[in-house]
């Protein structure tokens, strides 16, 4: 066996790594080149019938708003990052009261616009086979608002505006607090909805939004949810506004 010096490579190692060198260039050289396609033609896109309608649903049970507040979104977060409690905080109705609000940003009160699409989503359930929730998802779409984007406003007669509602609720392992909450008695909501008439006629898609209101409901205490409260219905103006 040779042997070499230390630090010298040898003879027979050069070769070696030669003949690797020059295979593994010929193995470069011998695959494909990939080029991106160019398109020769125009592409004929598919044309999507889309029309936007503007609905009116108006509660037909009391609603009950329940938005995250600053405060309960800091204590969460205190309580993940694994930061010190404050103790138990004094509570103060009025100030649960008015965090429980979804607030446009010319302060009227609001609801999101994604619980409408889910409630009548939810309620393909029971139309059987004759239409899928994934379908009814990519069908149509609630356009969001010009002033409260995500948040659509809440309608409601001068003279029956909400209120404070208190309820006892269960939390944690058992134990129970005290939720105050604002109630609408009488409410309505109005949406621009955008649809693609060649998946789901008006007639279809408004009948879909109609059975959500009376079977899925929004809000707190929503038929979905074991309760009675939330349900709505279409309607051509709110009963409050007259004829």
């Amino acid at each position: 066996m040779t042997t070499s010096a230390p630090g010298v490579v040898s003879g027979a190692f050069l070769t070696t790594f030669q003949k690797d060198k020059n295979s593994m260039a010929t193995t470069a050289k011998a695959l494909p080149k990939f080029e991106v396609p160019t398109i020769s033609a125009p592409t004929k896109l598919l044309t999507l019938d889309l029309k936007t309608i503007m609905v009116n649903l108006e509660g037909t049970t009391p609603f009950i708003c329940h938005n995250w507040d600053m405060k309960n979104i800091l204590k969460m977060q205190e309580k993940q990052a694994g930061t010190a409690s404050k103790g138990r905080m004094k509570r103060d109705p009025a100030q649960d009261y008015e965090g429980a609000f979804y607030r446009l940003p010319d302060g009227r009160p609001g609801m999101k616009l994604i619980a409408f699409k889910n409630a009548a989503v939810t309620a393909v359930t029971s139309l059987g086979k004759e239409f899928t929730k994934v379908g009814a998802r990519q069908a149509f779409f609630i356009l969001r608002d010009a002033i409260g984007g995500e948040l659509t406003p809440l309608h409601y007669p001068e003279d029956t505006p909400p209120y404070m509602r208190t309820d006892t609720v269960t939390v944690g392992m058992g134990s129970t607090d005290l939720r105050y909450r604002p109630e609408f008695l009488r409410w309505g909501v109005t949406l621009a909805i955008q649809f693609n008439a060649r998946v789901i006629t008006q007639d279809q898609l408004v009948n879909l939004i109609n059975l959500g209101g009376f079977s899925v409901g929004v809000g707190e205490w929503r038929p979905e949810k074991n309760g009675d409260h939330g349900r709505f219905q279409v309607v051509s103006n709110f009963s409050w506004e007259g004829k």
